[in-house]
């Protein structure tokens, strides 16, 4: 089967790592990706570009495209390929709006009765924004509506001193348009513990995955800015340290409410849904949805995937889903950046990967904005590689992980503290403190 993947990113080699094993894969992508390059028969072009996307496919006779990033969904990319009767995993764009439109998600849980809603507000005049925050007499995260690459939320107790704060970063979202829009959502702050779950859906059924935790901050300790995503883990009975499985049960309940409610707003969802949760003393909350696999955490799940990825594809396709299996390992994955990322000044200098060395070691590298030209392989301003290990226990998988990062040199750097046992200690005795609270 020839299978098409767009995308350049470390969640599209690991797809692309997947999909190769029984299918042609073909990739269309911005920048050479040195891992998929290895794997894939692929063009260097503009992902925005969606007619010559299109000419692409169908030049290489293509039988389904699996989309990666978030803007080419944005733009209507599969609308443009089902077109040409070629199959999609990935919502069109009315679907997508799950994603790309914050305002549509709120409300389509509030027309819908969706449990795990919060309180918010959407707002496109900023003397109303003002007031809101204002009134509500609690600490708020600033949201612009539309699409930031994962950097556009800011939080008050983080990012934000205080609630004034907050007033002037909503002023700069409608002065700069952040995202596109002249609007923000300004939400509750929840206190709990973050958490993803991803699902596989065919336009009526879905099959989760492994609950994964990424962590956003750009430094150790959870400090610094929000980033794209630093490193993630999973355990090995697909839960989290602080999530039961009467949790997970509820937020998957969560998923099926919402593409039952999308399919009857806007039409069918097909692709991947990814929900990334707030587990408070309530329960699950959603803080927000993607219409893709998220990045780090395509990484740890894939890895852990025990059912052809290209079975998989066809049955979402044909509408018939059947059970997915997960080895029952921990995983863990590391991101490695340019020194001082996100405001590094290290972009086209060389980062140098022993991938043989670290394979051995049992860990898998997946590369992400990076670039090859003839000096080799070179850093951007933006994350370079994920490293990613599994293991029978999250120690193992950490160890592993940590342990393949010294064959990786260049101006770097990555956040040791993901995973470790303190980490992993601060993480439950957080979420008691949330519960007793």
């Amino acid at each position: 089967m020839n299978i098409l993947v767009l995308g350049s990113g470390a969640r599209e080699n690991a797809i692309v790592n997947q999909l190769a094993k029984t299918s042609n894969v073909y990739a269309y992508m911005t920048r050479k990706n040195p891992g998929i390059a290895k794997l894939a028969q692929y063009t260097i072009a503009d992902e925005a570009d969606l007619e010559n996307i299109k000419n692409y496919a169908k030049t290489n006779n293509i039988e389904i495209a699996f989309i990666g990033p978030e803007a080419p969904l944005e733009k209507g990319v599969v609308d443009v390929l089902e077109k040409e009767n070629i199959k999609c995993i990935g919502p069109n764009q009315k679907s997508a709006q799950i994603e790309t439109n914050k305002a549509f998600m709120r409300q389509l849980f509030k027309d819908y009765d969706i449990p795990g809603s919060i309180e918010y507000g959407v707002f496109y005049n900023i003397k109303e924004a003002e007031e809101f925050i204002d009134n509500f007499n609690k600490k708020v995260v600033i949201k612009p509506i539309g699409l930031t690459g994962g950097k556009g939320v800011k939080i008050v107790g983080d990012q934000l001193k205080d609630n004034e704060e907050a007033k002037e970063y909503t002023r700069q979202i409608f002065n700069e348009k952040i995202s596109g829009f002249e609007g923000v959502v300004i939400e509750e702050l929840l206190e709990g513990e973050e958490y993803t779950i991803q699902a596989f859906v065919d336009g009526e059924n879905l099959k989760p995955m492994p609950a994964v935790q990424d962590h956003p901050h750009a430094f150790e300790n959870n400090q610094g800015p929000i980033t794209g995503g630093m490193g993630s883990y999973t355990y090995p009975d697909g839960l989290l340290p602080f999530l039961s499985q009467e949790d997970y049960d509820k937020t998957v309940k969560v998923l099926e409410k919402t593409v039952e409610s999308i399919n009857k707003e806007v039409g069918e969802y097909r692709g991947i849904l990814y929900g990334q949760f707030m587990l408070t003393k309530e329960g699950p909350k959603i803080i927000e949805y993607n219409a893709r696999f998220g990045d780090p955490e395509a990484m740890n799940v894939l890895s852990l995937l025990n059912t052809d990825l290209t079975s998989i594809c066809k049955d979402m396709v044909n509408k018939d889903i059947k059970p997915v299996k997960f080895n029952k390992k921990a995983s863990v994955c590391k991101y490695v950046v340019p020194d001082n990322y996100p405001n590094t000044k290290y972009q086209d200098t060389i980062v140098k990967v022993d991938e043989e060395n670290i394979q051995k070691l049992g860990g898998e590298v997946y590369y992400a904005a990076v670039y090859e030209d003839d000096e080799g392989i070179k850093l951007t301003s933006s994350r370079a590689l994920g490293v990613i290990a599994t293991a029978d226990t999250i120690s193992e998988a950490e160890s592993i992980c940590e342990d393949c990062m010294k064959y990786i040199t260049g101006n770097i750097y990555h956040r040791s503290d993901i995973a470790t046992k303190k980490s992993l200690a601060e993480k439950q005795e957080n979420m008691k403190k949330v519960l007793q609270n």
